[in-house]
């Protein structure tokens, strides 16, 4: 595996506005837990495109390299007011989000970043699933083809406690299928899969062929170890597979209250014991 890595949603002002840190001031942070990597959000004020000059985003990736943080994926922010819903049933919704999604793929081959992360949509009243499964797989394919001129992988992950349009393995792994693009690869959240009372593991197992990215958080986002999944055996079907890519923590930015320095520093710690082993 290439490392453990962090999003940086718990530092960041998505979905809820606080806490809200600086971009440089989270990767000292991550750099100074002993994190290998860092998963950016692309909102405000961490890395939403049109708020990066070309100078922030070579001061930015100079910062990443002194302090020795890779950057592991990056992952566009959905719904909010722009929608970013590439299943609209709004032309000019999709066509903005795809411009979208190009801009952050610009962004992460700036910043030597292997791995966008690509949310497929939701089905808005009144369309229907055909159309949206539709609207989406144009999406990731014009996307895709984009993404790979730039050197990027896209990871198309199931979001069942956020929308309905992606939110299995087989679902993912369909839309994968049908986009026909060797860079159009899956991955997935455990706290996903425990939403839907699936196991873990399991995916794993299932994705091994497209793997390319995952999320760890245990139920109601805690730190891996402090809810109910069961990580070891995670981490097992991970080995099993020969994973290759980084042990994504997406954790603690649920709601405003949550400490972002704890999360970080559970996270890491328990990971670090669980590997020891």
């Amino acid at each position: 595996m290439k490392g453990i890595s962090f999003n940086t949603w718990a530092y960041s002002s998505f979905p809820a506005w606080v806490p809200s840190y600086p971009l440089e001031e989270v990767i000292k942070r991550l750099a100074y837990f002993g994190y290998d990597g860092i998963e950016i959000g692309c909102a405000s004020p961490h890395a939403w495109p049109e708020y990066l000059s070309n100078n922030r985003r070579s001061e930015i990736l100079k910062l990443l390299k002194t302090n020795n943080l890779d950057v592991a994926a990056m992952l566009p922010a959905p719904g909010g007011g722009p929608g970013m819903n590439t299943a609209s049933p709004l032309a000019e919704e999709r066509k903005y989000t795809i411009n979208h999604y190009k801009d952050v793929i610009r962004l992460a081959h700036d910043w030597e970043c292997p791995t966008v992360i690509y949310i497929a949509g939701w089905i808005v009243y009144g369309s229907n699933q055909t159309d949206a499964w539709h609207y989406s797989l144009e999406a990731i394919k014009e996307i895709g083809e984009f993404a790979q001129k730039m050197g990027v992988t896209m990871a198309i992950e199931p979001t069942a406690s956020d929308s309905n349009l992606i939110e299995s393995a087989d679902d993912a792994l369909l839309l994968s299928e049908q986009a026909e693009l060797d860079n159009v690869k899956v991955m997935f959240d455990t706290f996903h899969a425990l939403y839907r009372n699936e196991v873990s593991s399991d995916y794993v197992y299932k994705m091994q062929d497209k793997l390319q990215h995952i999320h760890l958080a245990d139920s109601d986002r805690l730190p891996p170890g402090e809810g109910e999944c069961d990580f070891p055996s995670v981490l097992k079907a991970l080995k099993d597979v020969n994973y290759d890519g980084y042990l994504s923590m997406e954790v603690g930015f649920h709601k405003r209250e949550a400490e972002p320095d704890w999360y970080a520093r559970k996270s890491i710690e328990y990971l670090r014991a669980e590997l020891g082993k």
